[in-house]
């Protein structure tokens, strides 16, 4: 629905300046369907991950938002990357003339040996160009490769208003900032801070502003894995906010699996701060975590449990998580409802990742009808299906928040 000026009594050219003077955020339209489908890195299901095509496809297939995962290049610029590391989505490793640039480097204390973003400017990574990340799994993916340039940010959300004015509905963008701490601590071949402190954060708010305005209500949701970037975006910003609760794996017995890197943020591990993954959706944790943002974003297991019991549920002569026995809600979500956050899960996919469910779109349906707020996926069409034949009625309040332009300032410790 397009935000409509009042039609009083005004002079014609009083219309027309109140016209102009309209914040990016008020010329979008912002009818958005509740609970949402998130395009994960687009449509990586059909289509090599971050690309305009692929974004471009999860729209057609009806998502309500897309997701860019954003690093910067050395001339910062934002581009979107599934990681800093690029020598698994891009065709770096054919180009010779960048045979030097590969390199070994830390990223969130594991070791890499790749090329980085960091390290080319955004005309030579412009010169690249994706492949699939998944060939084993997505192999039909592969005959799209060497197709697709690298986008920008400004490129991505160039694509979500124009299709936003095509199709007359909200078409949103869910950044996620890859690796704060490692843009913030990286430095150049001299020795010097390449980025610095919050460059990034800064750096993305401005273009945000500039195309949505400084507005809950803006089409934009911003995740983090890390804390400490998104505390000091909730004193900058009114545009909502996700905490992402990551985990390593899920035990037979249905309980969390937390091993490095995926048992803590990284700022946590960095600061000293013996906090875990999973005690940030205790009662304890999810109060602290709505001190500074709108919403949770817990891989799924932590939402609905599931058990190893030896029994071949799909019939299929194989033991596989999709067997596993569904025991249903953990009380994460309810919990994080009752903190007035909303709960945003991930990543549903056709082709893996069915932990308890042989059917992508039941999973998805089940996961609606439990009351989630909304989904990532990597099979567009299958999520909107799934909405569509779940009894999920939505919950605005969760969604939007429109009405709530003065967040709460972040009131604990923190450290920049």
């Amino acid at each position: 629905m397009l935000h409509l000026l009042p039609k009083f009594a005004l002079p014609a050219l009083l219309v027309v300046t109140l016209i102009a003077v309209q914040t990016p955020a008020q010329a979008e339209p912002h009818m958005q369907h509740s609970p949402l489908v998130i395009g994960h890195r687009g449509a990586a299901g059909y289509r090599p991950e971050h690309t305009l095509a692929g974004y471009t496809l999860a729209i057609e297939m009806g998502v309500d938002f897309i997701e860019p995962d954003l690093v910067l290049t050395k001339d910062k610029q934002m581009i979107a990357r599934h990681e800093p590391m690029i020598g698994s989505t891009t065709d770096v490793a054919d180009h010779p003339q960048f045979a030097q640039r590969k390199v070994k480097r830390m990223v969130d204390g594991v070791e890499y040996d790749d090329w980085f973003a960091s390290d080319f400017t955004l005309a030579e990574l412009k010169t690249l160009r994706a492949k699939e990340r998944l060939p084993a799994l997505r192999p039909a993916n592969t005959a799209f490769d060497g197709q697709f340039e690298i986008p920008t940010l400004d490129e991505v959300i160039e694509l979500a208003k124009s299709k936003s004015r095509q199709t007359g509905r909200s078409i949103g963008i869910y950044p996620e900032i890859k690796h704060s701490t490692y843009h913030a601590t990286l430095k150049n071949a001299q020795g010097r801070l390449q980025f610095g402190a919050h460059y990034f954060e800064d750096r993305l708010l401005k273009t945000l502003h500039k195309a949505y305005g400084n507005s809950a209500c803006a089409p934009v949701f911003i995740q983090s894995f890390e804390v400490g970037n998104l505390q000091y975006l909730s004193r900058k910003t009114q545009i909502r906010l996700v905490q992402l609760i990551d985990a390593d794996d899920v035990n037979p017995d249905g309980s969390m699996s937390l091993v490095p890197p995926y048992m803590q943020p990284y700022d946590f591990v960095v600061n000293g701060d013996p906090r875990t993954f999973a005690d940030l959706v205790t009662e304890q944790g999810l109060a602290f975590v709505a001190g500074y943002a709108d919403a949770i974003g817990p891989w799924k297991p932590y939402l609905v449990k599931t058990v190893t019991d030896g029994v071949d549920r799909d019939g299929d002569g194989t033991l596989t998580i999709n067997d596993r026995r569904v025991e249903g809600s953990t009380g994460v979500m309810e919990m994080a409802h009752d903190k007035g956050l909303m709960v945003h899960t991930w990543t549903f996919r056709n082709d893996s990742s069915g932990y308890g469910f042989a059917d992508p779109q039941a999973e998805m349906s089940y996961y609606f009808d439990l009351g989630v707020d909304g989904l990532f996926t990597d099979f567009g069409d299958t999520g909107v299906a799934a909405r569509a034949a779940s009894s999920n009625p939505g919950q605005d309040e969760h969604l939007k928040q429109c009405g709530r332009e003065h967040k709460k300032p972040y009131k604990g410790h923190h450290k920049d």
